[in-house]
């Protein structure tokens, strides 16, 4: 499998510098809520046949706009996810409109659709990456996870997209459906030579069950944390796991947070700071696992908008005992997070505490088993 630098520099940099210059640099167009499959854990989702739900979507010639507008702000990168963005018809007439002003366009897709006329339009012209869900590891998982036992169509699809030059990368969430599958994903991904971003910890779907914090389809933080440590004894050598373990140790034996407390207790990531989520139904949102702050781009313009949505974000304030717990930096911990584990921004994720526990003990228990043992 592919080691190597995830993220180009430049789009470090310029979200480093778009954050202090309150530019919004990338920019995620989620342009429809629809799907052919059905997840049990998706933050999103509604049926591809859904009327209702396609009619509130926004129009192409609406994003389109938007697009450009933010365009015009300082936008470079631009993400193009849903639901399963190619679910809908025009998608090609909005992601060659991005192109055309200059963009860098990447796609999320479940990846069953990336053949016939919609591979051959992204052949001629490119995104810059596509991101592919890989569900699963056999036909059953993809049958009782996703609802279509479409796990070699999958797979495929992603074949002939690297042999035709397209950068792809896999996205991994693991969970009590396809957890026994992560060694043949992880053989998968190595064959064809794709990079794969795992996790296993599940937002709880607000957005779709309205105020069930703290609810969701996931494994507990021990199951969690057993999977992601047999995950990262898959991917790394003995030795990096081994400097993992040792980084991991020296990370929270050391607590220096206290006079950096005030500064972050606001949100750290660059949600609201150097990038928006524009929401299906047009409502524009620091991150998309967030229910809120919410403001409308529709109505005031992008560039009012994303005043706006910047001073609310920096108005947020996270809990302050995560602020100075020695284990912030080994911790997932964000405000998307706490908002949707409690329901509120400062109140501490128990759960999320739990699995920071369990991935540590995890971590130590198989780096001791590891190491050599003197006679």
């Amino acid at each position: 499998m592919q080691k190597k630098q995830t993220e180009p520099y430049l789009s470090t940099y310029l979200h480093s510098k778009g954050a202090k210059l309150g530019l919004p640099i990338g920019g995620n167009f989620e342009l429809t809520s629809r799907c052919n499959f059905r997840c049990p854990m998706c933050y999103v989702h509604n049926a591809e046949n859904d009327s209702e739900a396609k009619r509130r979507e926004l129009s192409a010639a609406e994003w389109i706009s938007l697009a450009k507008q933010a365009r015009d702000r300082g936008m470079v990168f631009a993400l193009l996810t849903g639901g399963e963005p190619f679910v809908r018809r025009d998608f090609f007439e909005i992601y060659h409109a991005m192109k055309e002003m200059g963009i860098l366009v990447s796609i999320n897709s479940n990846g069953s659709l990336l053949d016939g006329e919609i591979r051959e339009k992204l052949f001629e012209d490119p995104p810059f990456r596509v991101n592919v869900s890989l569900y699963g590891g056999c036909e059953e998982t993809y049958r009782s996870m996703c609802g279509q036992p479409v796990f070699e169509k999958v797979v495929d699809n992603i074949r002939t997209l690297k042999e035709r030059g397209i950068d792809v990368r896999l996205n991994l969430s693991i969970t009590p459906y396809n957890c026994h599958d992560i060694g043949k994903i992880y053989e998968i991904a190595s064959a064809l030579n794709v990079h794969v971003k795992a996790t296993a910890y599940m937002y709880p779907p607000i957005r779709v069950n309205g105020e069930q914090y703290g609810t969701g389809v996931r494994l507990s933080p021990s199951e969690a944390a057993k999977y992601m440590v047999s995950w990262d004894k898959m991917r790394f050598t003995k030795e990096e796991f081994l400097a993992r373990a040792e980084n991991m140790r020296n990370l929270c034996s050391v607590n220096t947070r206290e006079c950096a407390a005030d500064m972050e207790e606001g949100v750290s990531c660059r949600a609201g700071s150097s990038a928006f989520w524009i929401c299906w139904d047009g409502w524009m949102l620091p991150c998309g696992m967030m229910p809120g702050p919410a403001v409308d781009p529709l109505r005031d313009g992008f560039d009012a908008a994303w005043d706006e949505l910047r001073q609310k974000t920096a108005e947020i304030r996270m809990p302050h005992g995560c602020g100075t717990c020695p284990k912030r930096d080994v911790c997932p911990v964000c405000a998307a997070v706490c908002v949707t584990e409690t329901g509120a921004f400062d109140r501490t994720p128990e759960f999320v505490c739990a699995s920071t526990d369990a991935l540590l003990t995890e971590t130590e228990l198989a780096a001791k088993e590891m190491e050599p043992h003197a006679d």
